[in-house]
Protein backbone atom coordinates (compact mmCIF):
# COMPACT_ATOMS: atom_id res chain seq x y z
CA UNK A 1 0.00 0.00 0.00
CA UNK A 2 1.42 3.66 -1.12
CA UNK A 3 2.22 5.65 1.65
CA UNK A 4 -0.53 8.93 1.99
CA UNK A 5 1.22 12.06 0.98
CA UNK A 6 1.86 14.35 4.07
CA UNK A 7 -0.62 17.48 3.70
CA UNK A 8 0.50 20.95 5.45
CA UNK A 9 -1.81 23.75 6.86
CA UNK A 10 -0.34 25.52 3.79
CA UNK A 11 -2.85 23.21 2.15
CA UNK A 12 -5.83 24.85 3.52
CA UNK A 13 -6.05 28.17 1.96
CA UNK A 14 -5.01 26.86 -1.33
CA UNK A 15 -8.28 23.84 -1.17
CA UNK A 16 -11.34 25.22 0.85
CA UNK A 17 -13.46 27.42 0.79
CA UNK A 18 -12.12 30.38 3.37
CA UNK A 19 -15.32 30.44 5.71
CA UNK A 20 -13.11 29.02 8.31
CA UNK A 21 -9.58 30.47 10.03
CA UNK A 22 -8.00 27.15 11.63
CA UNK A 23 -5.26 27.27 14.03
CA UNK A 24 -1.81 26.67 12.27
CA UNK A 25 -0.81 23.44 13.60
CA UNK A 26 -3.11 20.13 12.47
CA UNK A 27 -3.97 17.63 15.04
CA UNK A 28 -3.30 13.74 13.83
CA UNK A 29 -4.32 11.67 17.17
CA UNK A 30 -6.36 11.99 20.51
CA UNK A 31 -6.66 9.92 23.17
CA UNK A 32 -8.85 10.92 26.07
CA UNK A 33 -8.38 14.79 26.80
CA UNK A 34 -4.75 14.67 25.25
CA UNK A 35 -4.15 15.48 21.37
CA UNK A 36 -0.97 15.52 19.07
CA UNK A 37 -0.66 17.85 16.19
CA UNK A 38 1.75 16.29 13.19
CA UNK A 39 5.01 17.12 14.86
CA UNK A 40 4.04 15.18 17.98
CA UNK A 41 3.31 18.55 20.40
CA UNK A 42 0.99 17.72 22.75
CA UNK A 43 -2.20 19.95 23.43
CA UNK A 44 -4.10 19.20 26.33
CA UNK A 45 -7.86 19.45 25.11
CA UNK A 46 -10.65 21.96 27.19
CA UNK A 47 -12.50 22.53 23.72
CA UNK A 48 -13.71 19.29 22.89
CA UNK A 49 -14.74 19.48 19.20
CA UNK A 50 -17.02 22.78 20.43
CA UNK A 51 -18.76 20.66 22.97
CA UNK A 52 -18.89 17.35 21.00
CA UNK A 53 -16.27 14.68 22.33
CA UNK A 54 -18.11 14.46 25.37
CA UNK A 55 -16.40 11.12 25.91
CA UNK A 56 -12.78 12.52 25.06
CA UNK A 57 -11.15 11.57 22.03
CA UNK A 58 -11.68 7.73 21.35
CA UNK A 59 -13.61 6.49 23.82
CA UNK A 60 -13.25 2.27 24.11
CA UNK A 61 -17.11 2.47 24.35
CA UNK A 62 -17.41 4.52 21.22
CA UNK A 63 -14.34 2.86 19.32
CA UNK A 64 -16.15 -0.48 19.72
CA UNK A 65 -19.52 0.42 18.50
CA UNK A 66 -18.49 1.77 15.50
CA UNK A 67 -15.88 -1.44 14.96
CA UNK A 68 -18.79 -3.97 15.19
CA UNK A 69 -21.40 -1.76 13.24
CA UNK A 70 -18.97 -0.77 10.78
CA UNK A 71 -18.85 -4.46 9.85
CA UNK A 72 -22.32 -5.06 9.57
CA UNK A 73 -24.36 -2.32 8.11
CA UNK A 74 -23.20 0.82 7.11
CA UNK A 75 -26.25 2.99 5.04
CA UNK A 76 -29.54 1.64 4.08
CA UNK A 77 -31.78 5.29 3.75
CA UNK A 78 -35.14 5.50 4.85
CA UNK A 79 -36.96 3.55 2.69
CA UNK A 80 -35.83 1.16 5.18
CA UNK A 81 -35.71 1.44 9.53
CA UNK A 82 -32.59 -0.18 10.91
CA UNK A 83 -32.02 -1.10 14.77
CA UNK A 84 -29.33 1.07 16.07
CA UNK A 85 -32.09 3.68 15.57
CA UNK A 86 -34.63 2.08 17.00
CA UNK A 87 -32.62 1.18 19.89
CA UNK A 88 -31.44 4.53 20.23
CA UNK A 89 -34.61 6.61 19.81
CA UNK A 90 -36.31 4.60 22.27
CA UNK A 91 -33.53 5.06 24.76
CA UNK A 92 -33.83 9.02 24.06
CA UNK A 93 -37.77 8.29 24.98
CA UNK A 94 -37.18 6.81 28.12
CA UNK A 95 -34.56 9.06 28.97
CA UNK A 96 -36.54 12.57 28.63
CA UNK A 97 -40.34 13.79 28.11
CA UNK A 98 -40.54 12.82 24.26
CA UNK A 99 -42.89 10.17 22.72
CA UNK A 100 -41.31 10.51 19.02
CA UNK A 101 -38.02 10.73 17.67
CA UNK A 102 -36.65 12.76 14.17
CA UNK A 103 -32.91 11.86 13.54
CA UNK A 104 -30.39 14.49 11.30
CA UNK A 105 -26.89 14.97 11.20
CA UNK A 106 -26.39 18.37 12.61
CA UNK A 107 -27.61 20.82 14.90
CA UNK A 108 -28.88 22.77 12.36
CA UNK A 109 -30.76 19.99 10.97
CA UNK A 110 -32.34 19.18 13.80
CA UNK A 111 -33.40 22.79 14.62
CA UNK A 112 -34.60 23.13 11.07
CA UNK A 113 -36.73 20.44 11.48
CA UNK A 114 -37.93 21.65 15.19
CA UNK A 115 -38.74 24.85 13.23
CA UNK A 116 -40.80 22.90 10.44
CA UNK A 117 -42.79 20.87 12.63
CA UNK A 118 -43.76 24.10 14.77
CA UNK A 119 -44.83 25.81 11.81
CA UNK A 120 -46.79 23.09 10.24
CA UNK A 121 -48.31 21.94 13.19
CA UNK A 122 -49.39 25.62 14.04
CA UNK A 123 -50.96 25.51 10.81
CA UNK A 124 -52.43 22.19 10.90
CA UNK A 125 -53.75 22.76 14.51
CA UNK A 126 -54.60 26.74 14.39
CA UNK A 127 -54.35 28.50 11.59
CA UNK A 128 -51.99 29.09 8.03
CA UNK A 129 -51.55 32.57 9.48
CA UNK A 130 -50.38 31.24 12.98
CA UNK A 131 -46.61 31.51 11.87
CA UNK A 132 -44.70 33.39 13.85
CA UNK A 133 -41.22 32.35 16.16
CA UNK A 134 -40.03 34.57 18.78
CA UNK A 135 -36.20 33.95 18.67
CA UNK A 136 -33.39 35.79 21.10
CA UNK A 137 -30.38 38.66 20.19
CA UNK A 138 -27.38 36.54 20.65
CA UNK A 139 -28.53 33.11 20.05
CA UNK A 140 -27.23 30.67 17.30
CA UNK A 141 -29.08 27.68 15.99
CA UNK A 142 -27.40 26.43 13.03
CA UNK A 143 -26.22 27.58 9.31
CA UNK A 144 -28.80 26.75 6.82
CA UNK A 145 -30.89 29.47 5.84
CA UNK A 146 -33.95 28.97 8.14
CA UNK A 147 -31.72 28.38 11.33
CA UNK A 148 -29.43 31.41 10.80
CA UNK A 149 -32.31 33.83 10.57
CA UNK A 150 -33.69 32.67 13.72
CA UNK A 151 -30.69 32.94 15.10
CA UNK A 152 -30.09 36.08 16.99
CA UNK A 153 -26.68 37.36 15.83
CA UNK A 154 -27.15 39.23 12.26
CA UNK A 155 -23.50 39.06 11.37
CA UNK A 156 -24.16 35.35 10.19
CA UNK A 157 -27.89 36.24 8.35
CA UNK A 158 -26.84 39.32 6.78
CA UNK A 159 -26.15 39.10 3.01
CA UNK A 160 -27.82 35.87 2.42
CA UNK A 161 -30.99 37.42 1.88
CA UNK A 162 -34.25 37.10 1.25
CA UNK A 163 -34.96 35.53 4.78
CA UNK A 164 -37.39 33.91 5.99
CA UNK A 165 -39.95 36.02 6.98
CA UNK A 166 -41.84 36.18 10.55
CA UNK A 167 -38.81 35.90 12.95
CA UNK A 168 -38.88 38.10 15.47
CA UNK A 169 -35.72 38.86 18.04
CA UNK A 170 -35.87 40.25 21.48
CA UNK A 171 -33.20 40.22 24.25
CA UNK A 172 -32.89 37.01 26.15
CA UNK A 173 -34.02 36.68 30.18
CA UNK A 174 -36.28 39.47 29.19
CA UNK A 175 -39.72 38.27 29.35
CA UNK A 176 -41.15 41.49 29.27
CA UNK A 177 -39.66 41.75 26.00
CA UNK A 178 -41.59 38.33 25.10
CA UNK A 179 -45.26 39.19 26.09
CA UNK A 180 -44.77 42.43 24.34
CA UNK A 181 -43.97 40.85 20.83
CA UNK A 182 -46.53 37.16 21.58
CA UNK A 183 -49.84 37.30 20.23
CA UNK A 184 -52.33 34.98 18.45
CA UNK A 185 -49.89 34.27 15.21
CA UNK A 186 -47.27 32.95 17.26
CA UNK A 187 -46.26 29.52 16.36
CA UNK A 188 -43.38 29.00 18.64
CA UNK A 189 -40.57 30.63 21.08
CA UNK A 190 -37.15 29.04 20.34
CA UNK A 191 -34.61 29.32 22.73
CA UNK A 192 -31.37 27.85 23.99
CA UNK A 193 -31.32 27.27 27.76
CA UNK A 194 -27.69 27.85 27.50
CA UNK A 195 -27.02 30.30 25.31
CA UNK A 196 -23.73 28.61 23.93
CA UNK A 197 -22.03 31.12 20.91
CA UNK A 198 -24.09 34.30 22.57
CA UNK A 199 -21.45 34.04 25.57
CA UNK A 200 -22.00 30.75 27.72
CA UNK A 201 -25.15 32.85 29.47
CA UNK A 202 -27.83 30.36 31.19
CA UNK A 203 -31.41 31.35 31.17
CA UNK A 204 -33.10 32.41 34.80
CA UNK A 205 -35.37 29.88 36.31
CA UNK A 206 -38.18 32.75 35.85
CA UNK A 207 -37.40 33.70 32.40
CA UNK A 208 -38.31 29.69 31.28
CA UNK A 209 -40.79 29.20 33.41
CA UNK A 210 -42.39 32.30 32.00
CA UNK A 211 -42.18 31.41 28.04
CA UNK A 212 -43.75 27.79 28.95
CA UNK A 213 -47.00 29.74 30.35
CA UNK A 214 -46.60 32.13 27.36
CA UNK A 215 -46.72 29.35 25.32
CA UNK A 216 -49.18 27.36 27.17
CA UNK A 217 -51.47 31.19 26.95
CA UNK A 218 -51.05 31.65 23.53
CA UNK A 219 -51.35 27.86 21.80
CA UNK A 220 -47.51 28.16 21.06
CA UNK A 221 -44.90 25.80 21.31
CA UNK A 222 -41.90 25.50 23.46
CA UNK A 223 -38.95 24.81 21.41
CA UNK A 224 -35.38 24.25 23.77
CA UNK A 225 -32.12 24.25 21.13
CA UNK A 226 -29.95 21.82 23.37
CA UNK A 227 -27.51 21.30 20.82
CA UNK A 228 -24.91 22.17 22.99
CA UNK A 229 -26.23 22.43 26.15
CA UNK A 230 -27.48 18.70 25.61
CA UNK A 231 -25.78 15.06 26.42
CA UNK A 232 -24.81 15.58 29.79
CA UNK A 233 -23.09 19.20 29.46
CA UNK A 234 -24.83 20.96 32.16
CA UNK A 235 -24.82 18.04 34.71
CA UNK A 236 -28.28 16.34 33.95
CA UNK A 237 -28.65 14.32 30.73
CA UNK A 238 -30.64 17.63 29.51
CA UNK A 239 -30.68 21.44 30.57
CA UNK A 240 -33.77 21.04 30.77
CA UNK A 241 -34.14 19.24 33.67
CA UNK A 242 -32.56 21.75 35.91
CA UNK A 243 -35.35 24.26 35.87
CA UNK A 244 -38.10 21.67 35.59
CA UNK A 245 -39.89 23.50 32.57
CA UNK A 246 -40.35 21.24 30.20
CA UNK A 247 -40.50 21.85 26.22
CA UNK A 248 -42.58 20.56 23.41
CA UNK A 249 -40.08 19.97 20.74
CA UNK A 250 -36.17 19.64 21.49
CA UNK A 251 -33.09 19.44 19.55
CA UNK A 252 -29.51 17.78 20.62
CA UNK A 253 -26.65 17.10 18.43
CA UNK A 254 -22.68 17.71 19.67
CA UNK A 255 -22.15 15.48 22.07
CA UNK A 256 -24.87 13.00 20.98
CA UNK A 257 -22.61 10.58 18.68
CA UNK A 258 -19.64 12.14 21.05
CA UNK A 259 -17.75 12.89 17.78
CA UNK A 260 -19.97 10.94 14.80
CA UNK A 261 -21.71 13.40 12.94
CA UNK A 262 -25.48 12.85 14.28
CA UNK A 263 -28.56 14.85 15.57
CA UNK A 264 -32.06 14.11 17.17
CA UNK A 265 -35.14 16.30 17.07
CA UNK A 266 -38.11 14.81 19.95
CA UNK A 267 -41.33 15.95 20.74
CA UNK A 268 -44.62 14.94 21.97
CA UNK A 269 -46.94 12.73 20.35
CA UNK A 270 -49.25 15.45 19.87
CA UNK A 271 -47.07 17.35 18.06
CA UNK A 272 -45.57 14.34 16.04
CA UNK A 273 -49.23 14.20 15.21
CA UNK A 274 -49.54 16.15 12.42
CA UNK A 275 -46.79 14.48 10.55
CA UNK A 276 -47.21 12.16 7.67
CA UNK A 277 -44.82 10.08 5.12
CA UNK A 278 -43.34 12.26 3.11
CA UNK A 279 -43.39 16.25 5.08
CA UNK A 280 -40.05 16.15 6.26
CA UNK A 281 -36.96 13.71 5.53
CA UNK A 282 -32.84 12.92 5.03
CA UNK A 283 -30.89 10.70 3.17
CA UNK A 284 -28.58 9.66 6.12
CA UNK A 285 -30.85 10.74 9.32
CA UNK A 286 -30.82 7.78 11.30
CA UNK A 287 -27.87 5.88 9.69
CA UNK A 288 -27.09 2.74 11.30
CA UNK A 289 -23.49 3.67 12.39
CA UNK A 290 -24.38 6.99 13.47
CA UNK A 291 -27.07 5.59 16.10
CA UNK A 292 -24.82 2.37 16.84
CA UNK A 293 -22.17 5.37 18.07
CA UNK A 294 -24.71 7.36 19.53
CA UNK A 295 -26.27 4.81 21.52
CA UNK A 296 -23.09 3.70 23.14
CA UNK A 297 -22.30 7.43 23.81
CA UNK A 298 -25.78 7.99 26.00
CA UNK A 299 -25.41 4.64 27.71
CA UNK A 300 -21.59 6.14 29.18
CA UNK A 301 -23.20 9.42 29.75
CA UNK A 302 -26.28 9.03 31.45
CA UNK A 303 -25.46 7.24 34.17
CA UNK A 304 -25.13 8.40 38.12
CA UNK A 305 -21.29 8.45 38.06
CA UNK A 306 -20.91 10.12 34.86
CA UNK A 307 -23.28 12.87 35.67
CA UNK A 308 -22.39 13.45 39.57
CA UNK A 309 -18.64 13.60 38.26
CA UNK A 310 -19.27 16.72 35.99
CA UNK A 311 -20.49 18.84 38.67
CA UNK A 312 -16.84 17.70 40.58
CA UNK A 313 -15.27 18.87 37.63
CA UNK A 314 -16.90 22.19 37.11
CA UNK A 315 -15.14 22.51 40.78
CA UNK A 316 -11.98 22.24 39.57
CA UNK A 317 -12.42 24.71 36.78
CA UNK A 318 -13.83 26.94 38.34
CA UNK A 319 -11.49 27.07 41.67
CA UNK A 320 -8.57 27.12 39.09
CA UNK A 321 -9.82 30.29 36.84
CA UNK A 322 -10.49 32.08 40.21
CA UNK A 323 -6.97 31.31 41.50
CA UNK A 324 -5.43 32.90 38.08
CA UNK A 325 -7.78 35.59 38.21
CA UNK A 326 -6.71 36.51 42.21
CA UNK A 327 -3.16 36.91 40.32
CA UNK A 328 -3.71 38.80 36.71
CA UNK A 329 -7.25 40.17 37.10
CA UNK A 330 -8.47 38.95 33.90
CA UNK A 331 -12.11 38.50 33.83
CA UNK A 332 -15.07 39.91 35.42
CA UNK A 333 -17.47 36.45 35.70
CA UNK A 334 -17.26 32.82 35.15
CA UNK A 335 -20.95 31.57 34.16
CA UNK A 336 -22.77 28.53 32.52
CA UNK A 337 -23.91 25.35 33.87
CA UNK A 338 -21.93 22.16 34.68
CA UNK A 339 -19.05 21.80 31.97
CA UNK A 340 -20.43 24.57 29.57
CA UNK A 341 -18.33 27.20 31.69
CA UNK A 342 -17.73 30.85 30.09
CA UNK A 343 -15.38 33.18 31.74
CA UNK A 344 -16.04 36.98 30.89
CA UNK A 345 -13.16 38.99 30.11
CA UNK A 346 -12.69 42.35 32.49
CA UNK A 347 -12.54 45.40 30.97
CA UNK A 348 -9.25 46.15 30.79
CA UNK A 349 -8.70 42.85 27.73
CA UNK A 350 -12.36 43.42 26.62
CA UNK A 351 -12.52 42.16 23.00
CA UNK A 352 -9.29 40.70 23.35
CA UNK A 353 -10.70 36.59 23.58
CA UNK A 354 -8.74 35.58 20.23
CA UNK A 355 -5.43 36.15 21.80
CA UNK A 356 -6.21 34.66 24.43
CA UNK A 357 -7.10 31.52 22.27
CA UNK A 358 -3.48 32.26 19.98
CA UNK A 359 -1.69 32.30 23.23
CA UNK A 360 -3.31 28.58 24.92
CA UNK A 361 -2.46 26.84 21.75
CA UNK A 362 1.51 28.21 21.74
CA UNK A 363 1.54 26.47 25.60
CA UNK A 364 -0.40 23.35 24.02
CA UNK A 365 -3.81 23.92 25.38
CA UNK A 366 -6.94 23.92 22.85
CA UNK A 367 -9.49 26.40 23.82
CA UNK A 368 -12.70 27.87 22.71
CA UNK A 369 -13.98 31.73 22.57
CA UNK A 370 -17.92 32.30 22.73
CA UNK A 371 -17.84 35.73 21.06
CA UNK A 372 -14.80 38.28 21.30
CA UNK A 373 -15.44 38.98 24.83
CA UNK A 374 -15.56 35.72 26.39
CA UNK A 375 -13.24 32.39 26.43
CA UNK A 376 -15.33 29.03 26.62
CA UNK A 377 -14.57 25.35 28.45
CA UNK A 378 -16.12 22.80 26.81
CA UNK A 379 -13.97 19.53 27.38
CA UNK A 380 -14.96 16.24 27.71
CA UNK A 381 -17.32 15.16 30.59
CA UNK A 382 -15.12 12.60 32.00
CA UNK A 383 -11.56 14.38 31.69
CA UNK A 384 -8.92 13.28 34.32
CA UNK A 385 -8.91 15.96 36.96
CA UNK A 386 -4.94 15.62 36.22
CA UNK A 387 -5.67 16.57 32.65
CA UNK A 388 -7.57 19.84 34.51
CA UNK A 389 -4.41 20.60 36.70
CA UNK A 390 -1.70 20.29 33.53
CA UNK A 391 -4.28 22.39 31.04
CA UNK A 392 -5.00 24.98 34.08
CA UNK A 393 -1.43 25.25 34.45
CA UNK A 394 -0.68 26.06 30.52
CA UNK A 395 -3.43 27.92 30.68
CA UNK A 396 -2.19 30.44 33.33
CA UNK A 397 1.64 30.82 31.46
CA UNK A 398 -1.57 31.81 28.49
CA UNK A 399 -2.44 34.72 30.66
CA UNK A 400 0.83 35.61 32.09
CA UNK A 401 2.11 36.17 28.62
CA UNK A 402 -0.92 38.18 28.13
CA UNK A 403 -0.84 40.50 30.86
CA UNK A 404 2.93 41.02 30.75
Amino acid sequence: MTEKAAVGRDAFDRVILPVYSPAKFIPVKGKGSRVWDQQGTEYVDFAGGIAVTALGHCHPALVEALHKQGEKLWHVSNVFTNEPALRLAQKLIDATFADRVFFANSGAEANEAAFKLARYYSSAKHSPYKSKIIAFHNGFHGRTLFTVSVGGQPKYSDGFGPKPADIVHVPFNDLDAVKAVIDDHTCAIVVEPIQGEGGVTPATQAFLQGLRELCDANKALLVFDEVQSGMGRSGKLFSYMHYGVTPDILTTAKALGGGFPVSAMITTEEVASVMAPGKHGTTYGGNPLACAVAEAALDVINTPEVLAGIEERRNAFIQALEAINAKYHVFSEFRGQGLLIGAELADKYKNRAGEFLTASAEFGLMMLVAGTNVLRFAPSLVIDFADISEGMARFEKAVKKIVG
